[in-house]
């Protein structure tokens, strides 16, 4: 495996949770973790290849440059970047039953901003077995990477992680 930068927001929660398996199911001494805050962009281009993990947030939150905002604030710090040649793989969390028209956002906003600066997105997921009406973070039936409900379907978290582990180290 090549070197993986693991990068995730918010320390404490489900993310970091699911972080921290995604992360120990790689078993590798080529991956580094890092909370998206403590990550340092001038390392870019220490890794060829990337996954990045966050919760579901609306628009109006995801551009919002409040000094909470770690991932805005990531991608401004990385305006005028280039991730050409480099894979990026997506986890997002969500509640598809309370945020039935937004379930994993996320996953659409960090592709977006990742192919702005040119890199490529792997570990697509398919829409089978989620019950949502709308996802910024789907094309096709498919999610732009892993997707995972704490509250609803925690207890098919750790097989879906397996998988998408396996399927993004062939992809890598």
């Amino acid at each position: 495996m090549k070197k993986t930068a693991l990068l995730y927001w918010a320390p404490g929660g489900n993310v970091e949770k699911a972080a921290r398996e995604i992360f120990d199911k790689l078993n590798s001494d080529q991956v580094d973790m890092f909370t998206v805050a403590g990550f340092d962009t001038a390392r870019i281009s220490d890794y060829d290849q990337f996954i990045f993990g966050c919760a579901t947030i609306g628009a109006e939150v995801w551009m919002d440059a409040r000094a909470d905002n770690k991932w805005n604030e990531f991608f401004v710090k990385t305006e005028g970047m280039s991730f050409a040649g480099k894979k990026f793989a997506l986890f997002g969390l969500g509640d598809q039953v309370k945020y039935t028209e937004n379930f994993v956002d996320s996953l659409g906003y960090l592709k977006e901003e990742i192919e702005r600066r040119g890199g490529s997105i792997v570990g697509r997921w398919p829409v089978t077995g989620y019950r949502f009406y709308d996802s910024e973070g789907v094309s096709g039936g498919y999610f732009f990477g892993l997707a995972l409900d704490e509250d609803h379907q925690a207890d098919l978290t750790p097989e879906r992680i397996n998988r998408w582990v396996a399927q993004i180290k062939s992809e890598f």
